[in-house]
């Protein structure tokens, strides 16, 4: 019944819920300030809390507009959601399947449904499951419900056999903290050493998979425009881990060109560096290297 109701009442809502969240509960506040701090230096702290609070209201917009999914046509997501979807014709016709990386940034959630729409690709998303069994049910109904299917993560390699005879798009949520750090690509990100999950850069080489890149901005409350681009059709020729450089560096951009749209509440700088990491270092300033 909640998404039912007109956007301008849920993001009145919406506001409610932030005063409660950002003033009263403090949801994650010393992480997403330690998060600023460490990405931002240069920034005054005020500069920072005025990242945060708009960061905080696009979570809560996020939260309202995935409610609103359990209602929302195919039309009302169309006129919200927008994108140089031509960029997926000609990789199409290349006969070639392809991998999509992008960030934890708003609002992938509505953008993924508008994404099937506009492409042959039969689009595949690589996703975490919630640990509640009846959240993670509805949230995967949702996620399903205009054709997109959704792979479990630690299932990935099984289910994509599904598909390998079919021209398939495989969206990955590429900035995720890897879960074995030995095994992860460590380079610097925002100056400080930091591990990026490898799967997504050996997926592609693998299959020798073009990858394009995404990032998303919002115009105006409600509305999303998402850029796509592609980084590379041939990975197989690229240097081991030059394509996760590509994409951090890629996400440094986008992050500071627009750092309220980025997930801050998460612990990205949670792990580390160690020197046995070493051997699995990309790029340049190695930790304790004259």
């Amino acid at each position: 019944m909640l998404s039912l109701l007109p956007m301008r009442l849920l993001y009145f809502i919406s506001d409610g819920i932030y005063g409660v969240v950002y003033y009263v509960i403090g949801y994650r506040k010393k992480v997403v300030m330690k998060n600023l701090e460490i990405a931002f230096p240069e920034k005054s702290n005020a500069e920072r809390v005025k990242i945060a609070k708009t960061f905080y209201h696009n979570l809560l917009d996020s939260f309202i507009e995935t409610i609103k999914l359990l209602s929302a046509s195919r039309r009302f997501l169309e006129k919200r959601v927008t994108a140089n979807w031509e960029v997926l014709d000609s990789l199409y016709k290349s006969g070639k399947s392809c991998q999509l990386h992008l960030g934890h940034t708003f609002n992938w959630e509505w953008g993924h449904h508008v994404l099937g729409h506009h492409t042959k690709y039969q689009v595949l998303v690589v996703y975490m499951p919630l640990s509640n069994g009846v959240l993670e049910k509805l949230m995967y109904n949702l996620r399903v419900r205009h054709g997109n299917k959704f792979i479990a993560a630690g299932n990935m390699s099984k289910s994509k056999e599904i598909f390998k005879n079919n021209r398939y798009l495989l969206g990955l949520v590429a900035d995720q903290s890897p879960g074995n750090l030995n095994n992860a690509y460590w380079m610097n990100f925002f100056g400080r050493p930091t591990g990026f999950v490898s799967g997504p850069e050996k997926g592609a080489r693998t299959g020798n998979l073009p990858v394009l890149f995404t990032s998303i901005v919002k115009p105006k409350r409600g509305y999303y425009h998402a850029f796509v681009e592609v980084a590379c059709e041939d990975p197989c020729a690229m240097k081991e881990g030059e394509l996760t450089l590509q994409y951090a560096r890629y996400m440094e951009k986008v992050i500071r060109a627009n750092p309220e749209m980025w997930v801050w509440s998460h612990r990205r700088w949670k792990h580390s560096w160690n020197p046995a990491y070493t051997k699995n270092w990309i790029g340049e300033g190695l930790p304790g290297s004259l």
